[in-house]
């Protein structure tokens, strides 16, 4: 056979499987006419264009597996026993996906009694012998034994269109062995995934030593008696016959009596006829478009666009123009508040200028322009580029469209951070940043000027041709008004919150680094002391031993590995011993001290400041978060975690930290929302909520009669009816029984009747309209509300119930914000707004200012939205952040 043929050999039960769960977010929104998912299709379909561009294959074949009994199950009874049970939405598609790949002109084929595994490896060694090169597709990594010089196997990473090639060399790179040798591998250490038996206690590192001194599995026995006496030898004798039949399961066969000949597997491409009406069928818009067009989503093959360069000259024009304009400014990095910018393209849609030459920004009539809230601009994440210009000593003003908030606005669950994502929802052809840049150390900007200013005007146009198609889908759902006066708005608050970023003392990180160093030594010694010996604590399985084997207490939970020593089942036995409290204290000081002391240290700038990002389009309820780092999160329940709050200053000697803090602002959206007299009425009345629900639901006569422990448990009721808790949440939460848990929330619900009046109702909306809504309109969809697993289906019912409330009070928080700014700059006020975490707000402050920050603060946050309960705010300032509680 010719030199130039190839063969392409897909594993198509793992690449389904992984295809499933690739797309396993978006499963209610790809259903088919019929009410079949299609999800699994989609993705495999997508793995395959990506695939056949790459290998331009002159032969191919796709392997199922035809059964769950094989050859290997005669063998041993357990083979695959663990396996879960595949999902019914993915059996209903492999049928389907093997229809496409008929239409794809792909010959499909199984075997009774053998696995796709071996058709592959039968096929691929006849393909070898032909002169043929061969490329395997799968994603399942027991497959690289067949890898040789002819042979590549790709296995899928996260996903299905991103693979790992695995060829002898980078086996012998990874796993220090031949592929042939990945059997003896798997003969010494056995298979979870598969259930079958190893060599107890022989791992992956084990097994590899063991084959680099002998070989294989049956040169380990030869020599056997020779080595050492230790426990590795008992293992080895005991399991002797464990090895030779585990090592038997996991050898691929390479001669099974596969019927169809090499010549049977010619690809010849598609049917196109065929293949367009049956991606009608399954609503496949975008592979439907990609046949009329050249079937590519990379850069090079898109449309060429004219881009003219960007200078003096079509500056002046653009300046001119009164026209609504596109802008693109490309940060190459995650970090935007120190990658650079690469390259700037401005557009009206018909003509494109673009630059790679940051320099442009120096000239003050586009720095005008920039700046002008008169000159209309859309662009794709109005933040990232207030940031990226701000760095280059440029303001932006005039943005009236941000694609990225309305695409999150649109659906919070689709999270689209990429214009190519957002587009592919639209059925454009647009690469994502990942398929344009490359991904991890392959990432990198085009050294083709003309393709990557081309790939700007491609997003140019992507933008300005949605923009009025997002803007009606916006305005029919009734969110108009949360984009213009909460969302665009907000993201200018936070890029000047993160541009001013908040001052860290490192110097106080690194007293605290020590200190909490010198604990953990202590805590540590205790610990040896109090087990009789020493020990790696913060190995779970070592752990397990001297708490269950050593210490002999009793064992709450096991897992594949020995002992769980997870939080919950060290919370149970902290009564039993000593050990367990410590080694408790001992975790929770050592994730403070390398996630926050230590951790947070990498994030401090040069100014001495630590600039986090929002991000404003993640949660699903509206919320903000913070990354790189999040301060959002750092544990105050305990003393070390509130310690860190230390470190955080303002920046001028004889200024202060000053936080204000929304004081049950969920609960009081609740008594909104709900409607309910009781309620609405403790809070109009400024009574202690949490015992006034005491009270209630105890049936006593008045707040006085209410004990510390009853008031804790009604306020753990309070909350949990916010987040849709069951009876066995409350149970947990506060350690009474189930029974009791659900008695007390029936009593909650007779007491205020108007929240279980609206939690019925609300469930009952999101089954009718498929989504709930805030109070500001923000809103999410609901899939899972109609599924027919119980468990799925119970979750959408409590998110159905939390999210108004979570949502609306994230709204509340924004709209203060967005009035802050306003005020401190209409008061003409030094303060900073400078972090926002969850309910609360923080700002640095000269002293002389903190007197009408005491009375402003709340004031405006007060008024943000008027609920028919007061909203109640609660201010603290001081020397730190810390102090300012």
């Amino acid at each position: 056979m010719s030199k130039n043929k190839k063969l392409l050999l897909i594993d198509g039960n793992s690449v389904s499987f992984r295809a499933f769960f690739a797309m396993h977010n978006v499963l209610d929104k790809f259903v088919n006419g019929e009410g079949i998912h299609t999800n699994a299709l989609y993705a495999f379909n997508n793995m395959l264009e990506i695939i056949l561009k790459d290998e331009k294959p002159t032969h191919a074949l796709v392997a199922f597996d035809a059964g769950k009994t094989t050859f290997r199950t005669e063998m041993f009874d357990e083979y695959k026993g663990t396996r879960a049970k595949t999902p019914q939405e993915l059996m209903e598609q492999l049928p389907l996906i093997q229809e496409m790949l008929n239409y794809r002109g792909i010959k499909t084929y199984e075997l009774p009694d053998y696995e796709a595994d071996d058709i592959i490896g039968t096929m691929s060694h006849k393909a070898e012998k032909d002169g043929m090169d061969v490329t395997i597709i799968t994603g399942d990594r027991d497959l690289t034994q067949l890898a040789t010089d002819k042979v590549t196997v790709k296995v899928n990473v996260k996903g299905v269109t991103e693979t790992e090639s695995y060829t002898p060399e980078h086996v012998q790179e990874k796993l220090g062995i031949t592929p042939n040798q990945i059997i003896d591998m798997k003969g010494l250490m056995g298979d979870n995934s598969d259930h079958y038996p190893g060599v107890e206690k022989v791992g992956e590192k084990t097994a590899i030593k063991l084959i680099n001194e002998y070989g294989s599995v049956e040169g380990i026995y030869d020599h056997v008696d020779e080595m050492k006496k230790s426990k590795l030898k008992e293992h080895l004798i005991n399991d002797k016959d464990k090895a030779f039949l585990s090592k038997k399961l996991a050898t691929i066969d390479l001669d099974a009596p596969v019927e169809i000949k090499l010549g049977d597997l010619e690809y010849h491409g598609d049917d196109e006829e065929q293949l367009m009406q049956f991606y009608q069928k399954m609503n496949f818009k975008t592979f439907l478009n990609r046949m009329d067009v050249p079937q590519e989503t990379t850069a090079e093959d898109l449309a060429d666009i004219a881009v003219k360069t960007l200078d003096d000259k079509a500056i002046e024009t653009i300046v001119s123009d009164s026209k609504a304009h596109t802008l693109i400014v490309e940060g190459f990095g995650e970090n935007y508040h120190t990658a650079p910018i690469i390259g700037i393209l401005i557009s009206d849609g018909k003509d494109f200028y673009g630059t790679t030459d940051f320099a442009i920004l120096e000239n003050e009539s586009l720095k005008n322009w920039l700046s002008d809230k008169t000159k209309e601009k859309y662009l794709f994440d109005n933040k990232r580029t207030i940031a990226l210009l701000h760095r280059y000593g440029c303001d932006l003003a005039g943005i009236s469209f941000d694609m990225l908030l309305v695409s999150y606005l649109l659906d919070s669950n689709d999270n689209k951070q990429d214009i190519g994502l957002v587009a592919k929802n639209y059925n454009v052809n647009l690469p994502t940043e990942e398929e344009f840049y490359g991904k991890g150390v392959k990432k990198a900007v085009p050294e083709d000027e003309k393709l990557l200013l081309n790939f700007l005007a491609q997003k140019a146009q992507v933008i300005d041709n949605l923009k009025d198609q997002m803007l009606k889908e916006l305005k029919d759902n009734d969110q108009d008004s949360l984009y213009d006066e909460i969302e665009l708005p907000l993201s200018i608050v936070l890029a000047e919150m993160e541009i001013k970023g908040i001052t860290v003392e490192v110097s106080k990180l690194k007293e605290m680094e020590n200190s909490f160093a010198t604990r953990l030594a202590e805590i540590e010694k205790t610990i040896y002391e109090e087990a009789g010996k020493e020990f790696n604590i913060n190995s779970p399985k070592q752990l397990g031993v001297v708490l269950f084997e050593d210490l002999k207490l009793p064992v709450i939970k096991k897992t594949k590995t020995g002992y769980s020593t997870s939080v919950d089942v060290l919370e149970k036995l902290k009564d039993k011993s000593p050990v367990v409290q410590k080694v408790l204290d001992y975790r929770q000081i050592s994730k403070i001290q390398s996630t926050y002391v230590v951790g947070l240290q990498k994030f401090v700038q040069p100014d001495n400041k630590i600039h986090t990002i929002y991000l404003q389009t993640l949660t699903q309820t509206g919320r903000l978060s913070s990354i790189e780092p999040n301060l959002q999160n750092i544990p105050i329940r305990i003393d070390e975690g509130k310690q860190i709050r230390k470190a955080f200053v303002p920046q001028h000697k004889d200024w202060e930290i000053f936080s204000a803090d929304y004081s049950q602002v969920e609960l009081r959206v609740l008594a909104h929302i709900s409607g309910d007299e009781h309620m609405q009425e403790a809070f109009n009345e400024d009574y202690d909520i949490h015992a006034h629900t005491a009270m209630r639901i105890f049936g006593l006569n008045s707040t006085d009669e209410v004990t510390p422990n009853m008031r804790r448990q009604a306020k753990a009721t309070n909350f949990g009816i916010v987040y849709g808790i069951s009876d066995y949440g409350l149970s947990q939460n506060i350690g009474i029984s189930r029974k009791q848990a659900a008695a007390f929330i029936e009593s909650y619900f007779e007491q205020y009747p108007g929240v279980k009046k609206y939690m019925d109702d609300i469930v009952k909306y999101a089954r009718e309209n498929g989504y709930v809504e805030t109070i500001m309109h923000r809103r999410r969809y609901l899939p899972d509300i109609h599924s027919k697993n119980f468990n799925v289906r119970n979750f959408a019912q409590r998110t159905a119930m939390n999210t108004p409330i979570q949502g609306s009070a994230a709204d509340i928080i924004k709209v203060a914000m967005i009035n802050m700014q306003k005020m401190l700059n209409k008061e003409n006020l030094q303060a900073n707004l400078l972090l926002q975490v969850h309910d609360e707000m923080i700002f640095e402050v000269p002293a002389s200012e903190i007197a009408t920050l005491e009375k402003l603060v709340p004031s405006v946050m007060d008024s943000a939205v008027k609920l028919d309960v007061p909203l109640k705010v609660e201010t603290a300032h001081g020397k730190t952040w810390y102090e300012a509680k």
